[in-house]
């Protein structure tokens, strides 16, 4: 059975998001979204975005719903994958493109780095951090990218890549959100 997600804010405020029935699947809850979309504010407008675990597709269809000029969305799993293109015929979003990768791997050629990250892989997966370091060798983010961390546990800034800050932290329930910054300044 499939379960279904809101979008909070933007173009496609209120639109419903159905939920894939998948082992691991958990999409981001409700309130984190709007906490991590309020910690991001102005910062989405025209910028290159990456859902990297894409999942449900909550943070990035809530990203290019906001304004974000290009989204590329990646999930692993075949079954989650068309349901996101499904997603995004719906909602007439040209500006998505989505991706069928198992990661971290190579990504398809590249617009430009990727300004803003959400890194939401499944918490058994031991993924999140090896991933960071991955964006960072790789050359795939801005020098002043906005990373969006979740995990069953707290992560703390030694964890991070260097040149890497943790601005922001926070826990709802069992679920540990971060927001990152790499290079730059506030």
């Amino acid at each position: 059975m499939q379960g279904k997600i809101r979008i909070i804010g933007g173009t496609w405020r209120s639109r419903l998001l159905a939920v894939p029935d998948a082992v691991g699947l958990r999409p981001t809850p409700s309130r984190v979204r709007e906490t991590l979309f309020n910690w991001l504010a102005d910062r989405l407008t025209g910028q290159y975005c990456l859902d990297a675990f894409a999942g449900s597709g909550a943070l990035g269809f809530e990203a290019a719903s906001r304004g974000a000029a290009h989204v590329v969305m990646i999930d692993a799993s075949p079954d989650i994958v068309r349901q996101l293109e499904a997603q995004r015929a719906q909602l007439h979003a040209k500006q998505i493109d989505i991706y069928c990768v198992k990661l971290p791997a190579e990504l398809p050629p590249l617009e430009r780095p990727f300004d803003v990250v959400f890194l939401d892989p499944p918490y058994q997966s031991d993924l999140l951090l090896p991933m960071c370091f991955y964006l960072e060798k790789s050359a795939l983010l801005a020098p002043e990218a906005w990373i969006y961390l979740e995990a069953a546990q707290a992560i703390t800034a030694a964890e991070l890549p260097p040149g890497w800050r943790l601005l922001k932290a926070q826990r709802a329930g069992e679920v540990y959100y971060h927001l990152a910054r790499r290079g730059g300044i506030d």
